[in-house]
């Protein structure tokens, strides 16, 4: 079985189902039927209890309470149920830190939020967060050898969120928004798929510091930020 992620950022038509998951998430998308649903919720439940690999179409089926044959009517195979959950999962995520980051008031606020509650979300995150900390050959080769996919893809909504910020005058013309996006994003990737031994990643107050000190000022050409 591939690596969770990777399942992810294979193309599909013109785009990786991460990034459509992506867009869905922006435009709020959500097809799922209630038998789906059910089905989604039942396997989200199985993973988290016993992790990907140990866990059967059977078990999604009996925990849902449905034949074994009704899972592979709506999924053909355990990849892509997989895929659809984790999928769920970022979409989710996706939708939450956009909302998250209407709360604060200013563009330094709003980087300084979504660092921290992106972050969190993750680490805290039942399958992810948890397939990160039984089953990390799951997910971690995923985020660090996939060619550097998964990365681009949350690069890319990033740097959305600071072009709209630039666009509003938030933020200056001459910032690089791609650039400034892609070390945001290396800097969360690390802390998510390496343990650090000085940086407490439970502390809110110490995370929130970091970024004003460290992320902010990127906005700001090395200025001191809002």
């Amino acid at each position: 079985m591939e690596p969770v992620l990777s399942s992810l950022m294979q193309p599909t038509g013109a785009a990786s189902v991460l990034e459509s998951t992506f867009a869905e998430a922006v435009e709020g998308a959500d097809q799922e039927d209630e038998v789906s649903a059910r089905l989604l919720d039942a396997a989200y439940e199985q993973f988290c209890r016993m992790g990907v690999k140990r866990s059967t179409m059977t078990d999604v089926a009996r925990l849902a309470g449905v034949s074994r044959i009704t899972v592979y009517r709506r999924f053909a195979t355990k990849d892509q149920l997989v895929e659809q959950v984790v999928r769920r999962e970022f979409r989710r995520y996706f939708g939450r830190f956009i909302v998250d980051i209407q709360q604060a008031e200013t563009v330094a606020d709003r980087v300084v939020l979504g660092f921290v509650s992106s972050l969190g979300a993750l680490r805290r995150n039942r399958l992810i967060g948890g397939l990160m900390a039984v089953e990390p050959d799951a997910v971690v080769p995923s985020m660090t050898s996939d060619g550097g996919r998964t990365l681009a893809v949350v690069r890319q909504f990033v740097a959305s969120r600071l072009r709209q910020e630039q666009r509003a005058g938030n933020i200056a013309d001459d910032v690089r928004v791609d650039l400034v996006a892609e070390m945001m994003v290396r800097v969360s990737l690390s802390f998510l798929v390496t343990p650090s031994h000085v940086i407490d990643l439970d502390d809110d107050a110490q995370l929130r510091e970091i970024a004003r000190r460290f992320l902010v000022p990127m906005l700001t050409g090395g200025r001191q930020g809002e």
